[in-house]
């Protein structure tokens, strides 16, 4: 545990030389190597605890929705922008579109009528649908209905594209892991199809309809997949799991995360691991009244409230939230949550990347 007379600040530096013309000549000497000294840089490069240039933020439902709309009068879809894409900037990072530096969010809308054409990329990608129906996501050829409390999935490289049947514009949100494969230098893209290459618009896709049959796994699939195989986790089977994780609790049975706390992760039915290999998903759910423990993390995460009422704290401070409300938590930021009704919440985290290279921590009040 570090404690407040260990920290950079108020280490004796050891290593402050005198300031002579021989030292400045062999700083300008580092200058024109294109060099830095580690001595002089340790606090920000090694620091006691994660202190990210991404700051905790909320983004009011209520000011994206309308821009979003606007954006459908005056913004055409098609090729080349490819996407009607707000990306979420956290304050922190500079003016990038970056809500963390290894996460995107973004609200995508789609008018009556409209086309999104395909492409793929490397990068991995999820939609989740706070309301609204009508839009179709078509994934390597594969049409998935889009309908609240859905989690979409479009793993890296697979082609997909969009196209909205109804009379009614739809508006979700897009989470992607650009900035961390921007960063690693991995990214790929190709241009597919102008239109979505399969117009039909099922109830289920083929992927739900091979996978989705409970503790049952196809013996035509047998291989491991890195990403989920399924399209669409839809909102009635995360709806009822939470309902009875809350009944198993209201029996006395260790069902939830803590009191009047549910919560699901999607997996992918072939590992049991995270759905995609770069994006943790999950769903909150607090019945009215519960406040859960305070929770430093390693990693960063976005929230979206489907539905209620609450607040979320955030480094000591307390904002409140209303349904379709999006806020980030930087790593090791301090955060808890509290719920003035039942407070349903959609959760997305960069998870999976630090527990792979082993740099995940969680610090968890009382405990």
């Amino acid at each position: 545990m570090l404690t407040e007379d260990r920290s950079h600040d108020t280490v004796a530096h050891g290593m402050q030389p005198e300031d002579t013309p021989e030292l400045r000549a062999l700083y300008k000497g580092f200058e024109e190597q294109n060099l830095l000294p580690l001595w002089t840089q340790l606090g920000d490069l090694m620091p006691m605890v994660p202190k990210s240039k991404a700051v905790p933020h909320v983004w009011r439902w209520a000011d994206l929705l309308p821009l979003a709309e606007k954006s459908g009068e005056l913004v055409p879809v098609g090729r080349g922008g490819e996407r009607r894409a707000i990306g979420l900037a956290n304050p922190g990072l500079g003016g990038n579109a970056y809500v963390t530096p290894t996460l995107w969010a973004a609200i995508q809308y789609l008018c009556p009528g409209e086309n999104a054409p395909e492409h793929r990329h490397s990068q991995n990608a999820f939609r989740f649908v706070v309301e609204g129906e009508g839009v179709w996501t078509v994934v390597n050829g594969d049409p998935v209905r889009m309908s609240r409390g859905d989690l979409l999935l479009t793993p890296g490289w697979n082609f997909h594209g969009h196209h909205n049947i109804a009379n009614e514009p739809m508006a979700w949100i897009d989470g992607l892991d650009i900035p961390f494969s921007q960063q690693m230098d991995v990214g790929f893209f190709e241009f597919g199809s102008d239109r979505v290459t399969d117009n039909a618009t099922p109830d289920y896709s083929r992927g739900e309809r091979l996978w989705c049959h409970p503790g049952l796994r196809p013996l035509s699939q047998l291989q491991n997949t890195v990403s989920s195989p399924i399209g669409a986790y839809r909102w009635e089977f995360t709806d009822r799991a939470l309902t009875e994780q809350l009944l198993l609790e209201d029996e006395g049975q260790p069902a939830t995360v803590e009191q009047g706390h549910a919560a699901i992760r999607y997996v992918n039915p072939t590992t049991g691991g995270d759905v995609m290999p770069t994006i943790r998903c999950e769903f909150h759910r607090l019945r009215a009244g519960t406040e859960t423990a305070t929770r430093n993390e390693v990693g960063s995460t976005v929230f979206q409230v489907f539905e209620g009422k609450g607040a979320v704290v955030l480094n000591g401070v307390t904002h409140k939230l209303e349904k379709g409300d999006m806020f980030v938590v930087p790593s090791w930021v301090p955060w808890s949550l509290q719920a003035e009704t039942q407070f349903d919440l959609f959760r997305f985290s960069d998870a999976p990347i630090m527990e792979r290279l082993g740099f995940m921590r969680q610090m968890i009040e009382g405990q």
